[in-house]
């Protein structure tokens, strides 16, 4: 599949719901000592820094944890939920705004063979990369990949020439950020309308 990796432009533009709506149908690549996995996005979240009690610099909330989302927009923001589940966030907008975009759901494209192996898996099925646990593991990202430039290897996004229409986007509030109030109802969860790829509505 020929890619074209995603210019930094595309990651500071300062609608982060946007660019949550735009990533899909992107492809997200890995290649670490030279297993590559691909994936097309299919299911993403978008999180607003300046007013988003969901987002994890709310209120300008500057911990050692969320520094990568006050640098600019292109970068990788991976932290562990629950201690366990390595989650992959592309950091969007200028410097200091600290919006993100959460990774949810990929459909396989590159690779299979080396995901399931790392998902201790026998054949492709939804739950592989439905769900952003998942994905992580199976495209081999974690927590030391914080801080990476999405324009260069290990970890990139590229686009193939396809674009996901508006009609085929479903937006839904976003999942498990109840504490958040009224900002837990924003329709700010992305996913793509029939696919079979992304993870169980709730």
């Amino acid at each position: 599949m020929k890619t074209r990796i995603l210019p930094r432009e595309f990651y500071l533009r300062d609608d982060v719901t946007r660019i949550a709506r735009e990533l899909l149908g992107k492809i997200l690549i890995t290649n670490f000592n030279g297993a590559l996995t691909a994936g097309k996005i299919v299911e993403t979240e978008a999180y607003r820094g300046i007013d988003d009690r969901a987002c994890h610099a709310n209120n300008g909330r500057r911990t050692k944890r969320n520094e990568v989302m006050y640098g600019e927009g292109g970068r990788a923001y991976i932290y562990l939920c629950y201690g366990l589940h390595h989650l992959f966030n592309i950091v969007t907008n200028s410097a200091e705004c600290a919006d993100a975009v959460l990774v949810r759901a990929l459909e396989p494209l590159d690779g299979i063979g080396v995901m399931l192996s790392r998902r201790k898996m026998k054949k492709p099925e939804p739950r592989l990369t439905a769900g952003p646990a998942s994905l992580t593991v199976a495209l081999g990202i974690s927590v030391r990949h914080n801080g990476s430039d999405l324009l260069a290897p290990p970890i990139r996004v590229g686009e193939c020439g396809v674009k996901v229409a508006e009609r085929d986007i479903l937006a839904s509030p976003r999942v498990g950020v109840g504490y958040a109030g009224e900002d837990a109802r924003r329709p700010w969860r992305f996913r793509v309308k029939n696919n079979p790829w992304t993870s169980p509505a709730e």
